[in-house]
């Protein structure tokens, strides 16, 4: 499995509700989207970030799913271009599970 965290940092204006509101109104795109385990999407007011996690089942997924269309239409959404980067997960602890 791979992690991909993507980051969006911000030197200008850092504002709360637009970061919200881009996770709702993409949220219904990842459920259920081959490859994709988990995707969460957080922000960081103190460190003027948004920063989104996915894990996915491949590399090579999740290396074609940020293709450079998709990194022109998230900078547009999120107002500054994203970092991206990978990393192998070794492992996952799961407790929501009842």
């Amino acid at each position: 499995m791979i992690g991909a965290t993507v980051t969006f940092s911000y030197t200008g204006d850092f504002d709360r509700s637009r970061i919200t509101k881009v996770a709702e109104n993409a949220r219904g795109m990842f459920e259920g989207m081959p490859g994709v385990r988990f995707k969460f999407f957080t922000f960081d007011e103190k460190h003027r970030q948004a920063v989104n996690f996915y894990v996915w089942e491949s590399k090579e997924q999740a290396e074609q799913f940020f293709s450079e269309e998709l990194r022109e239409r998230v900078t547009g959404l999120y107002g500054v271009a994203p970092a991206i980067d990978f990393v192998e997960i070794a492992e996952i602890v799961d407790n929501s599970a009842p």
